[in-house]
């Protein structure tokens, strides 16, 4: 996958986080799911088993799309904060537009 690409992911997942659109952490992220108010979930491609495959198990369970990207620091990076392992996008605008960038990365 080319730099401009991953970048203008990091790019617009930081401007969810400044739009206050996203939930981050695993029990944020595990309630935002549960509530119904999570859109789309990105798990860190270096979080631990235990916490991806609860991840994805409450996901797919309660229908969320799901995409593993970026690691933990970049995911942390994008939204200025410490390392991030799971984030919660809340907004069914920036999941529906980040959606088709992580597929378009992920045919790659």
């Amino acid at each position: 996958m080319n730099d401009l690409s991953r970048q203008k992911i990091f790019n617009l997942i930081g401007l969810a986080a400044r739009a206050r659109k996203i939930t981050t952490g695993e029990e944020l992220a595990l309630s935002a799911i549960r509530n119904g108010s999570a859109r789309l979930v990105i798990l860190s491609e270096d979080a631990s088993d235990n916490t991806a495959g609860k991840i994805r198990d409450k996901s797919a369970h309660y229908r969320i799309p799901m995409h593993a990207f970026g690691t933990r620091y970049e995911l942390g990076h994008a939204i200025g904060k410490e390392a991030r392992v799971v984030l919660a996008i809340t907004d069914s605008g920036f999941a529906k537009k980040l959606s088709s960038l992580l597929r378009e990365q992920e045919e790659e």
